[in-house]
């Protein structure tokens, strides 16, 4: 058994989102392509004698005590996932997760559900079982409606509540800029606004290349913009100025938070950007990396 294991959190970005139907229960119908960018959280695991959750990084301070609890009962979910797989595999959670929370919260960037899938696979890892488990699939539902696509981790078409997905072929990796201007937008406040349009669930066929990969973008959008800015004005500013870089390709928010997202050229004028955009806006946190494969 490894003395320690380090999973990767990658950042959930949707390259675009749409609304299909609105249920009876109150929950909306998606079709959304989905990717993942190298920007994200870290999760860590050690052997302890008991188990213990820790928290660092840049937003570490905003957990709440409920959120630092250990308890099956916690309002974390990476513990809550953790609890989980536990009892599932049956073994003793002997360990210690420390959680480096570099992305901020309530950006649409499914911060939380992608740490829970983290801790998932970083603990099938430590007690080296299969990620294929017969019970898996229940449990990633369990968590969550983004927790199975963000434990899959690769591009792919989501429908349903979120919770079915259709994996894709690999996406160009593009450099890219996500910037959040520290201000959270609540999920449930923006689908509860969100008054239509609905669309159709769109066919998607393999990318043949970058460009072919944007044009395909551009047809699309993000439905719940227009909600999520009542929540959150500085979202229209922040695409503006992201629309408005040198080299950019598209410019959009991701899923119903307040982080928007641009692809560019070149790795040079994403950092260029950002540097760009930071500087005029301190107060935002501005990052640049690359949408991965």
């Amino acid at each position: 058994m490894a003395l320690s294991i380090e999973v990767f959190a990658p950042a959930k970005l949707n390259l675009y989102l749409h609304i299909t139907e609105r249920l009876k229960n109150g929950y909306h119908m998606l079709d959304s392509l989905v990717g993942f960018a190298d920007i994200g959280d870290l999760i860590t695991i050690e052997q302890a004698p008991q188990f213990e959750f820790e928290i660092c990084g840049e937003f570490a301070s905003v957990f709440s005590d409920k959120e630092r609890d250990v308890s099956p009962a916690s309002s974390n979910l990476a513990v809550r996932a953790a609890w989980g797989v536990a009892r599932a595999t049956g073994h003793r959670l002997d360990v210690k997760i420390t959680l480096e929370k570099n992305l901020p919260f309530g950006a649409g960037l499914g911060g939380g559900s992608a740490d829970a899938a983290a801790v998932i696979r970083a603990l099938l890892r430590y007690w080296q079982m299969p990620e294929n488990l017969p019970f898996m699939k229940d449990l990633l539902i369990s968590l969550g409606a983004d927790v199975p696509v963000c434990f899959h981790a690769k591009p792919a078409q989501i429908k349903g509540i979120g919770d079915i997905f259709s994996p894709l072929s690999l996406l160009p990796s593009m450099p890219l800029v996500i910037v959040h201007p520290q201000k959270p937008c609540a999920t449930e406040s923006v689908f509860k606004r969100f008054e239509g349009p609905y669309n159709s669930e769109l066919k998607l066929l393999p990318f043949t290349n970058t460009d072919d990969f944007i044009e395909v973008l551009l047809r699309q959008n993000n439905v719940l913009e227009a909600a999520a800015c009542e929540d959150v004005p500085q979202i229209a500013n922040i695409l503006q100025n992201l629309g408005a870089q040198k080299g950019v390709r598209i410019a959009r928010m991701s899923g119903s938070g307040s982080a928007c997202f641009a692809f560019f050229e070149s790795k040079e004028e994403a950092k260029m950007a950002a540097k760009s955009i930071s500087g005029d806006n301190p107060d935002w946190w501005v990052r640049a990396g690359n949408l991965l494969r």
